[in-house]
């Protein structure tokens, strides 16, 4: 009986550990600085350092609902510590922040930036935020939730 218990206690144990989960704990999922990547002739981007590939005509859409707006522009791309991607394009009124879950892109804000559209922007890495630059050298702070101070 007593070597019943022992086997049924151990098998507990096993089944405990077995079900939980392995957790890598202080990931920084962050790229030093941002990519600017063509959109091809079908809309998709690739970037080979980093292994993304993703199609864009449906942002440009939401952007500027036509349909080939995407022929012969760049899009600018960077993803914080959290493992957020934000992306924007020359003209563009917004960010668009997306998070990666089962194999695509999943919107999870949309930032308006400026009306006019943003000229020449570029995002760079800080510690605990995006910057976005623009033509004028204004910054804006950015996280996943939203600009955190200032405006272009």
């Amino acid at each position: 009986m007593m070597r019943l218990r022992m086997i049924s206690v151990f098998a507990a144990i096993l089944l405990l550990y077995a079900c939980s989960t392995l957790t890598l704990q202080q990931a920084n999922f962050s790229w030093p600085i941002e990519s600017v990547l063509p959109v091809d002739k079908d809309g998709d981007v690739i970037e080979e350092k980093y292994s993304i590939q993703f199609n864009t005509l449906p942002m440009f859409f939401e952007e500027y609902q036509d349909s080939s707006s995407y022929r012969g522009k760049e899009i600018r791309i960077i993803r914080d510590q959290l493992g957020y991607y934000y992306l924007t394009a020359q003209n563009f009124k917004n960010v668009y922040v997306f998070q990666a879950e089962d194999g695509e892109l999943r919107l999870q804000n949309k930032i308006p930036i400026s009306e006019s559209g943003i000229v020449n922007p570029a995002f760079s890495q800080r510690i605990s935020y995006i910057e976005l630059i623009d033509a004028d050298n204004n910054k804006l702070s950015l996280t996943h939730e939203g600009i955190q101070e200032g405006g272009i």
